[in-house]
């Protein structure tokens, strides 16, 4: 996409820019835009002759925003607890487990991310105390995972926080909430995540 080709993309980018250099140093980065980048990236597909895949576009773009923006909360959240969202989920599994322990391999099937991540995280937790690894006591080629009393207390903490100011408080209605979900629960199936 050119964003240079439309003059009134160059205008309102110029004008904001100025507005904001002039507010001073209490300006968000990405605030007062004045108008939706996506919005204007769809009518520029159109305007490209690119109709038939505008929508898609704008609803795949939008998506990897709202997950930037989703993410940062987390992550902003996650920090003074010294734990990484990918951390905390391999923490909330052990958390939830009947034994607070799992295979490495059932971790990484479970949160479904590449084995060489969850040897990461788990490197990681071990490191700060909050699980241990061993021999799987029925296979000795595979390694378990065990949350340690101080990986409890912190998964603990760490909900409580994320509940708090996060799950609580996504910055949409219930029934966008529900809709929301129903419409990613779809698209997660139809592509075969579950």
């Amino acid at each position: 996409m050119d964003v240079n080709a439309s003059a009134s993309y160059d205008d309102a980018m110029s004008a904001q820019t100025n507005a904001a250099g002039s507010a001073g140093a209490g300006v968000a980065a990405g605030s007062g835009l004045g108008f939706d980048p996506i919005a204007r990236a769809r009518e520029q597909w159109v305007e490209q002759g690119w109709g038939p895949a505008a929508d898609g576009m704008a609803a795949i773009t939008s998506l990897m925003r709202a997950h930037q923006i989703v993410l940062a909360r987390v992550e902003a959240t996650l920090r003074p607890l010294g734990v990484t969202f990918a951390r905390y989920e391999v923490l909330m599994l052990l958390w939830f487990s009947r034994r607070g322990s799992l295979p490495m391999k059932v971790i990484g099937s479970r949160l479904q991310v590449h084995p060489t991540s969850v040897t990461n995280a788990v490197d990681r937790l071990e490191d700060a105390g909050l699980v241990t690894r061993s021999t799987h006591p029925e296979d000795r080629r595979a390694m378990l995972v065990a949350l340690t009393p101080a990986g409890r207390e912190l998964a603990e903490r760490a909900t409580t926080a994320l509940n708090t100011e996060v799950f609580e408080q996504p910055d949409l209605g219930a029934a966008d909430v529900r809709s929301l979900v129903d419409v990613l629960t779809r698209l997660r199936r139809d592509a075969g995540d579950f």
